[in-house]
């Protein structure tokens, strides 16, 4: 019989030769990176609508994010200005506007004091397609690089990066500086892509443009797919009947552009996605590196701007938006593997309910008339400082001010600033007016709202003055439909949903989350270091421990 010391040192061994055995074993091997990473932006969905909607879905679509993949119940587009621009630009390049230079769809070039759209570069035009001035053609205002152009970098240019949408701000934002972007065309029903990317289309985009997808819905309607009673939830209990065709009877830009407008524009561009991983080969590169999809679905936003989120409408596309969801995942399963790729999918803003519906809840809400705030203010500060002395110019929130005319007038800017404020935070349904100088020489005050302007104001692009509207107030005129653009928590919390086994924990996550933290997520799945302007986290929350390199 042994004695208890001699027990005692042969435990300390076994214990011993156990912790040098868990100390010297070969770790658990690091996943191969995705062959294929989708990122798919709905654009202009609230977070709101999704859990709302839940119960209708079916098995494949958002209900297979919800259940096989990662759901953060707090994501949002954590910056003051949500428009579609500024929220596709966050998605991938992990930056916020004071970085990325992306502060509208539109604001004043001050060089020239006119307008200018986010993607619009008049050194390129639209290939086969006609092209205004003020058209998306490149990516040159972004200022910063995405996730795309990075793993592009660190594949030495071998990684494929393509973006489609049916806006092309969608497209180009997504596509980053060395992508490529295609997005719809109202005038002739095609997806086409810039001379930025090419001087012409590959044979795949000219025989899918040669085959019309865009005519196989004319003459169709849109009807509600649920039954009546799935609606009782919806504001309005009439069944609505969307037609799509033309006054000239055949399919023409009147019937293109009214088909942007609905369901099938997401259609044709999941359909469009589809003949892009078959011609280029996406999720399958011989050079053995993982690609880049980048999807926008812009149709949700045109219906919730016409109709309300609160609509029957706007649900129904949800319904709608599922099930086509989960067609190009079964797609994905059966052509690059349901082991073989990473989905993301986001939203660039939520929405306000309309001011009609909000009312109707007892709720103070309205429209802001940019036009007569204006030229109220410019009667009050012509009034203060003589006529044409102060020169403004509006493209909401921002207001410019002509610093040449105020320097000739002798005006010292934070004195009109103050004028203008005083006269702006009189008027109804404006909550708060923040300056240049207030923006330059003040600290954060620690509220959220301040945060997020503050991180939306661009020195160089954004307004001297920055106009907030009250919550469920908004800048616009007319008697229906909605908008979306404020700091408000209605317009920023937005779903953010990931899914691929290899790489991401299933689970709700319930921990703040910011849509800038996409892109250095997927960095770290992808090993490749983040875009520059990154500023978000990795959410190692929602990472298997095999996939966090």
């Amino acid at each position: 019989m042994r004695s208890t010391t001699t027990l005692a040192c042969t435990a300390l061994l076994s214990l011993s030769a156990t912790a040098i055995a868990t100390a010297t074993a070969a770790p658990a091997p690091v996943p191969a990176a995705p062959k294929l990473v989708v990122v798919m932006a709905v654009d202009g969905l609230p977070q709101e609508q999704l859990l709302r909607y839940r119960g209708q879905f079916g098995d494949g679509g958002f209900k297979r994010l919800l259940t096989q993949g990662a759901m953060f119940g707090d994501a949002h587009q954590a910056h003051g200005t949500t428009v579609t621009a500024v929220g596709h630009s966050a998605i991938l390049t992990g930056a916020y506007p004071y970085q990325h230079g992306i502060v509208g769809n539109n604001w004043i070039d001050r060089a020239t004091g006119k307008s200018v759209y986010c993607t619009e570069d008049t050194r390129y035009q639209y290939i086969g397609e006609s092209t205004r001035p003020d058209d998306g053609t490149s990516p040159a205002r972004l200022r910063v690089d995405t996730l795309g152009d990075q793993l592009r970098y660190a594949t030495g240019n071998k990684s494929r990066v393509l973006a489609v949408s049916g806006k092309d701000r969608g497209a180009i934002l997504l596509a980053g500086k060395t992508g490529t972007a295609y997005m719809y065309m109202e005038g002739s029903g095609n997806f086409a892509s810039s001379t930025y990317y090419m001087q012409q289309h590959p044979a795949w985009v000219q025989r899918f443009q040669a085959s019309k997808p865009q005519d196989r819905y004319y003459g169709k309607t849109w009807r509600p797919m649920l039954a009546d009673a799935d609606y009782s939830m919806d504001a309005g209990d009439t069944p609505f009947a969307i037609s799509y065709y033309s006054e000239s009877g055949a399919p023409d830009a009147s019937y293109y552009k009214r088909l942007k407008e609905g369901p099938f524009v997401d259609e044709l561009t999941l359909d469009f996605a589809r003949a892009a991983i078959e011609a280029e080969g996406l999720g399958a590169n011989p050079a053995g590196v993982p690609d880049l999809l980048g999807m926008s679905l812009s149709a949700h936003d045109y219906v919730n701007h016409a109709h309300g989120p609160e609509s029957r409408m706007s649900h129904d596309h949800l319904q709608r938006l599922d099930r086509m969801l989960a067609g190009f995942f079964t797609y994905l399963d059966k052509k690059v593997g349901s082991d073989n790729y990473l989905v993301v999918l986001t939203a660039d803003h939520g929405f306000a309910n309309s001011a009609e519906f909000s009312q109707q809840q007892r709720i103070d809400a309205g429209r802001v008339d940019g036009k007569k705030l204006l030229n109220g203010l410019q009667t009050h500060l012509d009034a203060s400082f003589g006529g044409g002395k102060v020169a403004l110019t509006a493209s909401w929130p921002n207001l410019y001010l002509e610093q040449a005319a105020l320097d000739k007038a002798g005006i010292k800017r934070a004195d009109v600033e103050t004028a203008a404020s005083r006269w702006l935070l009189a008027q109804t349904g404006i909550a708060d007016v923040y300056t240049r100088t207030r923006f330059e020489e003040s600290g954060a005050t620690g509220t959220r709202i301040d945060l997020l302007l503050r991180r939306a104001w661009h020195r160089s692009e954004s307004g001297d003055l920055v106009v907030v509207p009250r919550a469920y107030w908004a800048f616009g005129s007319g008697s229906s439909g909605a908008t979306h653009g404020t700091p408000y928590a209605y317009d920023t919390s937005v779903p953010l949903l990931m899914m691929g086994k290899r790489w991401i924990a299933p689970g709700s996550y319930a921990k703040y989350t910011e849509v800038v933290d996409i892109a250095p997520t997927l960095a770290a799945v992808l090993g490749v270091r983040p875009p520059a302007g990154a500023e978000g986290r990795v959410l190692v929350e929602a990472l298997q421990r095999t996939a966090q390199r």
